[in-house]
């Protein structure tokens, strides 16, 4: 799999072949492994890889498979917690085990303050809850993921060998790889992040998903899942991987991660998977049908940017850069179709109100959109 770039209109060819017809978004939730990745282990016709991709074809077919409605409460019967706490700021965790079925949201197995269980998937998805937790409520003041103090839900051993994790609009899901390709999805704390920072968009300016305003989601999330790692390890810009997904590749991958916000299309180059083809600059644009618009893809490009803001200013991301995108996200001007153009002069806006218009800040965001070729909306 390699990058290439899809004309406007042209709706017969994309990433993963061809294809005909509008596409709209199928309301698939929002996932970690891009359809793309999936598509391609699916195909595979190798003894070797048999099980990653009779895994891959059943994850595929999940994609489009509903879990419970934002909204709807836990069957009290499964419930660890429900119930909001009184102090919003309080951090009320609940992880839930599938046991190797897809009925959602499972067996309650660990509660806020209980112990480790000694079942690494239900310890690592309980301390990443607590991790995004951290970094939203210490660096931007946010009580939990819905402004709230909505108790963070995850379930873990989803399906058998599924190759995914993904935010369902009310709790985290993680399955536990196909053992071949895809190792535990809990295992990397940017994916934990970055599934619960959906949650984030999803509460705040809640982008379509879908083109340029579904690659900014995408973007959004990858952004804030690569400062939950940081802050959790109390590392700098310069001190930072800039990967999203370290340690879900198995031993057989040639890759370091499925995404670079530092070298957007570096990620892995394998023989088996490809390359990654994501771009860093709005002139290999990828225009396709495919992957709602190409979400997965061109999120590339506002990661790079992002990247190129944090490093320019310097310090922990979070201080600075992180709390400009933090802000724009929240500060209630964006509409759910907004495009690269309109985020890029919000985030500019942004870095105005709160550092000052002629700060280093606002300068380095400024450049950072000017870097990956997207001209702020005036």
């Amino acid at each position: 799999m390699t990058k290439q770039q899809v004309h406007s209109g042209d709706h017969t060819a994309g990433i993963g072949g061809a294809i005909s017809g509008p596409h709209h978004p199928d309301g698939s939730r929002c996932a970690i492994i891009p359809p793309y990745l999936l598509e391609r282990l699916a195909s595979l016709d190798d003894p070797g890889f048999g099980r990653a991709a009779a895994a891959a074809r059943h994850s595929l077919v999940r994609r489009t498979v509903h879990s419970r409605p934002t909204g709807v409460a836990t069957d009290p019967a499964t419930a660890l917690t429900t119930e909001r706490p009184a102090d919003v700021s309080r951090l009320v965790r609940s992880v839930f085990d599938a046991r190797g079925t897809e009925d959602l949201p499972g067996t309650p197995v660990r509660a806020e303050g209980e112990p480790p269980i000694g079942d690494p998937a239900a310890d690592e998805a309980y301390d990443g809850l607590g991790a995004t937790h951290a970094l939203f409520r210490d660096a931007f003041d946010r009580d939990s993921i819905d402004d709230a103090g909505l108790p963070l839900e995850a379930t873990v051993h989803f399906g058998d060998a599924y190759d995914n994790a993904f935010w369902d609009g009310t709790r985290m899901v993680f399955g536990d790889g196909d053992g071949q390709v895809f190792d535990r999805f809990t295992r990397s704390l940017s994916v934990i992040g970055h599934e619960l920072s959906h949650g984030v968009v999803q509460y705040s300016t809640n982008f379509v998903y879908e083109g340029q305003s579904g690659a900014l989601n995408e973007s959004v999330a990858d952004v804030f899942g690569a400062l939950v790692e940081q802050y959790a390890a109390g590392q700098t810009a310069d001190e930072a991987s800039w990967l999203i997904g370290v340690g879900l590749f198995t031993d057989q991958v040639e890759g370091d991660a499925i995404r670079s916000l530092s070298a957007p299309g570096t990620a892995y180059d394998d023989d088996v998977l490809g390359a990654d083809p994501q771009p860093g600059h709005m002139r290999d644009y990828i225009d396709t049908v495919e992957d709602n618009g190409g979400v997965h893809l061109n999120s590339g490009i506002p990661n790079k940017a992002f990247h190129v803001a944090a490093t320019t200013i310097g310090g922990f991301a979070w201080e600075a850069a992180g709390s400009i995108w933090y802000h724009a996200l929240t500060a209630g001007d964006l509409t759910a179709t907004t495009t690269f153009t309109d985020f890029a002069a919000q985030t500019i806006a942004s870095a105005t109100i709160l550092f000052g218009a002629d700060s280093r800040e606002a300068t380095a965001v400024s450049e950072a959109w000017d870097a990956v070729g997207v001209i702020p909306s005036s």
